[in-house]
């Protein structure tokens, strides 16, 4: 069970990282309590700008790969269509910024997504490119 809460913590600190991140960037961000938990599919951050917004399923970890159920995926595709943000899912690896991949760039294995370092690398945003700001 207390590894479970350390997850958990973890999973809800990287969360509220990313929050502040937005926020300092102009972008307004909430976390969504319960994100998971819920009867009703719901993504850990919502954040937006007044001319996008976007629905944020985020994922740590502290080794090389990452799976994330197919029926998260779904459910913040889902989420996504009727509430009309843009989906992504924002990874964080050990020694790396927070990246950030469209759906279409998952890899789909027969029971879940899967998501490498180096493919995140390669294929994700760091937030401000995911926000248009290019310094």
């Amino acid at each position: 069970m207390a590894v479970l809460r350390n997850k958990k913590a973890k999973g809800t600190s990287g969360e509220r990282d990313l929050v502040h991140k937005f926020w300092a960037l102009n972008w307004a961000c909430i976390r969504v309590a319960g994100s998971g938990s819920s009867r009703y599919p719901s993504p850990d951050i919502l954040a937006g700008n007044g001319l996008r917004k976007v629905a944020v399923e985020c994922k740590t970890t502290s080794k090389e790969k990452i799976y994330i159920e197919k029926k998260q995926i779904e459910g913040l595709q889902y989420f996504s269509g009727i509430f009309g943000t843009e989906s992504y899912i924002a990874v964080k690896f050990p020694e790396e910024e927070w990246l950030f991949l469209s759906i279409d760039d998952l890899n789909e294995s027969e029971k879940s997504y899967v998501i490498g370092r180096n493919h995140a690398i390669s294929k994700g945003f760091i937030l401000d490119e995911l926000i248009g700001n290019f310094l």
